[in-house]
Parts: C-alpha cells; sequence; structure tokens
C-alpha cells in the first residue's frame, strides 16, 4: 500500500503543527512545532508514499532522501547553528518506531547541552540493555 488515511506523514498538511520545510519529488523534509522545544531544529525526511521501513524504499526514494538530508543540513546550519548532527531510522517496535511510515530523523546537537557528546549509542550500551544469556541464545538462528 502507498497510502493510509490515518498516517500523520501520509497526510502532512492535516496537522497544523507540522511543517514541510522542503520537499523534492518523492520525499518531504518536516519539522513539527511540538518537537521544536527540547529538540530545536529537528526533523524528519519521509517518502510521500507510505513505507513502513527504510527497507521498504526505493531506489529513487533513497537518492531523494539524500538530496533533502544536504538540503536539510544546509538550512539547518544557517538557521540554528548546530555543533553536531545525529541522524536515526528507527525501524520496528523494538527500536522505537512509533509511526508505522519510513521517517529519517535529523536532529541538531548543541555542544551546550546538558547531554552534548551523548549520541544515539550511548543509551544502547547501558549494562541495563545487556540481554541475558539465556534469552540471547534463544532468540538467534544458528548460522
Amino acid at each position: 500500500m502507498s497510502y493510509e488515511a490515518d498516517c500523520p506523514f501520509c497526510n502532512p498538511y492535516k496537522d497544523h503543527n507540522q511543517k514541510m520545510v522542503f520537499e523534492n519529488q518523492t520525499c518531504f523534509f518536516l519539522q513539527h512545532d511540538k518537537e521544536q522545544e527540547v529538540l530545536e531544529g529537528s526533523g524528519v525526511i519521509v517518502p510521500k508514499l507510505h513505507r513502513v521501513t527504510v527497507f521498504d524504499l526505493t531506489k529513487e526514494e533513497w537518492n531523494d532522501t539524500y538530496d533533502l538530508l544536504h538540503q536539510a543540513k544546509e538550512y539547518l546550519a544557517a538557521e540554528f547553528a548546530p555543533d553536531g548532527f545525529a541522524l536515526g531510522w528507527n525501524v520496528g517496535e523494538a527500536s522505537n518506531q512509533s509511526i508505522g511510515h519510513c521517517h529519517l530523523h535529523v536532529i541538531p546537537r548543541y555542544n551546550d547541552e546538558p547531554l552534548a557528546g551523548k549520541g544515539l549509542r550511548h543509551w544502547l550500551k547501558q549494562p541495563e540493555n545487556k540481554r541475558s544469556k539465556e534469552i540471547f541464545g534463544t532468540n538467534n538462528a544458528s548460522v
């Protein structure tokens, strides 16, 4: 399916807090007002057609995502002057994909943030996130 009526990314114009910053033939770069309080300048790149995960993108959508990513970087650098960026795809519930429409997070990062220097892997590498050996051994197929 390439469109879902209830999907916020299939219908970016329905949410008055959603701002379309850029678009090209197959993708949008969106910013949402409610995300700007803590994640200043953050946005997402989404395909216009409903694709559940990044693995479902066409080659054209990949290329257009690449183009929008560079356009977004230039825009964010000029508007917000970040010191770095965090980029991320979440695929599936285990990785916290909360909207079932593929989206690339583009998050400006700043040296004066309380969590500056803590990247995406910081939280994943915490000792409490380690799988138990019992669970680890039962969930993996033998190679």
